[in-house]
């Protein structure tokens, strides 16, 4: 890391150099931040994306995402891709506890939190309480288009419900 550089300043540098789509030059800086001073929380925020996102690198990124929220625990960008993370590994407890924490965070998208915890409930089969967190989803969506999805959602939740009921003839004869 150069000595002239604070570790905000090489944080900034990160970021610029991820927006110009820099992703090695980027990366090296990220590393370098967290090699300097373990405490940046959000140099392990963006470096659990580049695990998660870009290497398919699970474990190391729910490392990142894990210290990032023990070091800022009112970062509100890091819940929604800790959780995407923690529904792809299947770890349901942590599921919910991250979700409770981040609805209690100023800045974070209810709603897509909602939205999350359908999904995650949907793809356990749990159609009643994907509804429910779908419905909720609805009730904080703050735009028409994200309106929209959860709608789309809780559409394909109901047809699902009805898929489920048992199917009762009656003979006519």
């Amino acid at each position: 890391m150069d000595i002239y550089l604070t570790v905000e300043e090489k944080y900034l540098q990160a970021v610029e150099e991820l927006n110009y789509g820099e992703l090695p030059k980027s990366l090296q800086y990220f590393q370098e931040i967290v090699s300097a001073d373990p405490d940046y929380a959000r140099a392990h925020f963006q470096l659990g994306c580049f695990y998660q996102y870009q290497f398919k690198n699970y474990q190391t990124a729910g490392y990142h995402y894990k210290m990032c929220v023990e070091l800022e625990p009112e970062f509100p960008d890091v819940y929604e891709h800790y959780l995407k993370l923690l529904i792809t590994l299947k770890m349901y407890r942590l599921i919910d506890i991250t979700a409770e924490k981040a609805l209690t965070v100023p800045g974070v998208s209810e709603a897509r939190i909602y939205e999350l915890l359908g999904l995650n409930a949907e793809k356990l089969f749990d159609y009643s309480k994907a509804e429910s967190f779908f419905k909720k989803a609805e009730l904080t969506t703050e735009s028409k288009t994200d309106q929209g999805l959860v709608q789309e959602h809780l559409e394909r939740v109901r047809d699902k419900q009805k898929s489920k009921k048992k199917m009762i003839y009656a003979y006519q004869g």
